[in-house]
């Protein structure tokens, strides 16, 4: 589309944090691809991280991993799940990129003397990355979320407002905010006051919103659409109710039942294409159904505990993944999320009932004793076990220690100075890694790896049709690690039946590992992230059988 026809719409939002922007976000994405039209959803945060790779999953949940190496926020994992459409570096943005990058430019006299401000330099770095994004992309419409609640204190995303206010100028904008009505116990009915005070301060910023979409536990009536509609000049047609659902994937077609892509189509002269949202309903009817049975996973990790709470955010992506590969199996979960710091001493009682255990990414030595013991106990009761990421190289550990009797046998990461290095750190290559910080390389982004035919990770794929080329036997799986399986212990493990079942194409990685099924069910660890790959619409095979091999427990 020329750049004079190209529509841009921002999603803002009122009163309190996580009301559903991002869904919001996917949900309008989702409806105006379903009509045909080309969307590049982008998130806009406010934080002087670069990105949400060095973020603690407790302090933001998980980052999500983009097939570029991006480690991004969660919104863009519901844009990928939802638009089943890749996103990445070009679809999010950090104020601590943005300063980054207005530095550096100042830095190398990019601006010529200037005396550089916020305003206008961080502003106009924040239009000049949204159109390139959509130039890129060929887009029809450009949905941009802007990260954080209007008004809030740090006011950061005022930047993003300002930019929203003056592209307003010269394209074609509309302005979507996604606001709360509280229903206090204690007086029985909606208040809509917070969420005036909200798009009051939106106003102040030059902004006035053309659609309002209200969260709330219960529907919001005709009085209170009305009240918004008359204080803010807004027509009762473009205010929305998106209430409580059952499913957060109900949320696309509760909005177009009440004509919010409609509206939005009319509202910029578009034509309303039709919509054909057989394949998503039929996913989401049969998530909310009633399963044939029901099936234990545990997840062993160490990101769970904020102060009395559990945060199952910190494996948002993980436990998506597992539900979609139950949903394939007509199954429900019954989730165990265990902490291997905490309960380290209570692993093997805590895994008693578990049909299928899985060790996620972690970083660094905290709740390793308790990882390890969750993998033996896997391995020695023949439980369907999925190692991913740290969870492989771990899996390689408790196998040198126990079975092969590498006794001092451990990762560089937890203790750097044993003998016996098992998984160990390799000098920078550029053809393989990226530098992260100081001292810290990485591998991040999508690496190909060749699978060793009659492996159980080449029936799962071979099975799904999931090779990228099948005649090579190469998969593709994101990344994002600093540590690698020592190649001088390749040897010895093939000696003690330990079956290493995907390389590099060069041969250099170790990247799939699994024990021999005459021997272990499913016993199946990934250096990779196929977590990040899965979606509603296409489940991740690795996902799909490990379910499948859980149920059989």
């Amino acid at each position: 589309m020329s750049k004079n026809n190209r529509k841009y719409i921002f999603i803002s939002g009122g009163v309190i944090s996580a009301l559903g922007k991002g869904v919001t976000s996917a949900s309008i994405s989702l409806l105006l691809k379903k009509r045909g039209y080309k969307v590049c959803p982008i998130k806009c945060e406010n934080n002087l991280n670069v990105d949400f790779g060095t973020i603690n999953p407790i302090e933001h949940g998980d980052p999500f991993l983009c097939f570029d190496g991006l480690e991004s926020d969660q919104d863009l994992g519901n844009y990928e799940r939802f638009l089943n459409q890749e996103v990445g570096k070009d679809n999010f943005m950090t104020m601590g990129q943005l300063y980054l990058s207005v530095i550096q430019k100042e830095r190398r006299m990019g601006y010529e003397g200037e005396d550089v401000e916020p305003i206008p330099h961080i502003v106009n770095e924040i239009i000049r990355r949204i159109e390139k994004s959509a130039e890129k992309h060929d887009a029809d419409f450009v949905v941009i979320e802007l990260g954080g609640t209007v008004g809030e204190y740090e006011n950061n995303n005022g930047l993003y407002y300002e930019a929203a206010r003056i592209l307003g100028l010269t394209h074609q904008v509309a302005n979507v905010h996604v606001t709360y009505v509280p229903i206090p116990k204690h007086i029985g009915e909606p208040k809509t006051k917070p969420a005036q005070f909200g798009i009051k301060e939106l106003m102040n910023m030059g902004i006035t919103p053309n659609f309002i979409v209200i969260r709330s536990e219960l529907p919001v009536d005709s009085q209170r659409k009305y009240k918004f509609a008359f204080k803010f000049h807004i027509e009762p047609e473009n205010i929305f109710s998106c209430e409580n659902l059952p499913d957060f994937h109900m949320v696309p077609s509760h909005l177009h039942k009440q004509g919010l892509d409609e509206q939005i189509l009319e509202y910029f002269g578009e034509k309303k294409r039709k919509i054909d949202l057989s394949d998503w309903d039929s996913f989401v009817k049969h998530r909310i159904a009633d399963k044939d049975q029901k099936v234990t996973i545990a997840i062993v990790g160490k990101y769970f505990g904020t102060g009395d709470s559990n945060l199952y955010d910190s494996y948002y992506a993980l436990i998506e993944a597992i539900k979609h590969g139950a949903q394939a199996n007509n199954a429900e979960i019954d989730f165990k999320f265990i902490n291997s710091e905490k309960k380290e001493k209570q692993i093997n009682k805590l895994l008693d009932n578990a049909q299928g255990i899985i060790v996620p990414i972690g970083w660094g030595s905290r709740g390793v004793k308790g990882k390890l013991k969750a993998i033996k106990y896997a391995r020695e009761n023949k439980i369907p076990y999925l190692g991913l990421c740290y969870g492989m190289q771990l899996a390689c550990v408790e196998y040198a220690q126990n079975v092969i009797g590498i006794k001092d046998a451990h990762s560089e990461e937890v203790k750097p100075k044993a003998e016996n290095l098992i998984i160990h750190s390799i000098p920078f290559n550029e053809k393989y890694q990226v530098i992260k910080g100081d001292g810290c390389s990485m591998r991040l982004g999508t690496f190909d790896c060749i699978l060793k035919k009659n492996s159980l990770a080449y029936k799962i794929y071979n099975k799904h049709s999931a090779f990228s080329n099948k005649s090579k036997r190469i998969v593709k799986e994101r990344h994002r690690h600093r540590f690698e399986f020592n190649n001088e212990y390749r040897e010895v493990f093939a000696k003690n039946n330990f079956i290493i079942s995907g390389t590099s194409p060069d041969n250099f990685f170790v990247e799939m590992i699994e024990l021999p099924q005459e021997d272990h069910p499913f016993f199946l660890a990934t250096q990779g992230h196929p977590e990040y790959r899965s979606t509603p619409l296409i489940p991740h095979p690795i996902f799909i059988e490990f379910i499948k091999a859980s149920m059989k427990v």
